[in-house]
């Protein structure tokens, strides 16, 4: 990714936008995420039908979730996301574990990506060209609607929990614990609505969490979050956040994305990252995804002039 300075929200960026630019041209001007970690963990057999989600493999197999992030990494990918898109201390409480063990589950979704990173920089320690490539951990933290498991994060609609105060009191524990585990970024996913984009401002400040973060958004008509609030206002909330260092949009259909792209820009000087979806729509009374659209799937941060969106999507 091409990074320039200056420009719209320029004064809005911070320690945390310097830093992610700092990486982009550490890696020769854009910075690759990883794929899919469901898919992939199910490829290696295992069962995620579980509230949980691929947070279950925390406690059943982070063995392979070590390998699906060595996967990602040895494939060349410089942004590995944890485990923890929905894992929450109230969703381990649930399963029976004390606040104590909760946190501590937490904190290995972070420790097994981090171990990954090592055995791959180990792997390739004796190598006569010293690797310069940016390898980074995102701790994820998915939204209310995540831990729900009904597919609320896919409408926004949190019914009479759908309060900043209730929302705030929700996070805040677990985006402390997760910054306590050190990782280089922490990736807020699938916001659904500007409200919980709101609530996770003011934790970032009133926690004073110094790790950068990203916010990213989906969308399901090109134009809205799926809960129907404007992107442009939920990408001026982060963008008026100096710990929010890139915004983007994940989980939402290739068709939009150009749009999507060209929204944020109108807001934000900050890094976009994309990460789109197959086209499929998630239906959450079966449970599942419908409606495939064939696609390429790209997870990336993208240069501000835009220079391969429509071969990308």
């Amino acid at each position: 990714m091409v990074v320039k300075s200056g420009g719209v929200g320029a004064a809005e960026e911070g320690a945390a936008g310097a830093a992610v630019r700092r990486w982009v041209e550490a890696g020769g001007g854009r910075l690759v995420l990883d794929g899919g970690l469901a898919t992939e963990l199910e490829a290696h057999g295992a069962d995620l039908n579980d509230p949980l989600w691929s947070a279950k493999c925390i406690l059943s197999s982070p063995h392979l979730i070590r390998k699906v992030h060595l996967d990602y990494i040895e494939a060349g990918a410089n942004i590995i996301i944890t485990a923890s898109y929905q894992a929450t201390i109230q969703g381990f409480q649930s399963k029976g574990f004390s606040k104590e063990q909760s946190e501590n589950l937490l904190t290995k979704s972070v420790e097994i990506a981090h171990e990954a990173r090592e055995m791959f920089l180990k792997q390739h320690s004796d190598q006569s060209t010293p690797m310069h490539r940016p390898i980074l951990v995102a701790a994820s933290i998915g939204s209310y609607g995540a831990y729900l498991a009904d597919g609320s994060e896919y409408s926004g609609d949190y019914g009479e929990a759908g309060t900043l105060e209730f929302l705030k009191d929700f996070h805040r524990r677990r985006l402390q614990v997760l910054a306590e585990a050190r990782p280089d970024l922490i990736a807020f996913e699938t916001i659904p609505n500007k409200l919980e984009a709101q609530a996770y401002v003011e934790l970032l400040e009133e926690c004073n969490i110094s790790i950068p973060s990203w916010f990213s958004f989906n969308s399901k008509d090109g134009v809205h979050v799926v809960s129907g609030d404007s992107l442009i206002e939920c990408a001026t909330i982060a963008n008026s956040c100096a710990k929010v260092g890139a915004v983007g949009i994940n989980c939402t259909p290739p068709r939009f994305i150009h749009s999507l792209i060209l929204t944020i820009r109108k807001v934000t000087d900050k890094p976009i990252l994309i990460y789109p979806n197959s086209g499929e729509r998630y239906d959450g009374e079966k449970k599942e995804w419908v409606e495939f659209c064939c696609a390429y799937i790209i997870k990336t941060f993208i240069s501000r002039t835009l220079p391969s969106v429509n071969s990308s999507c």
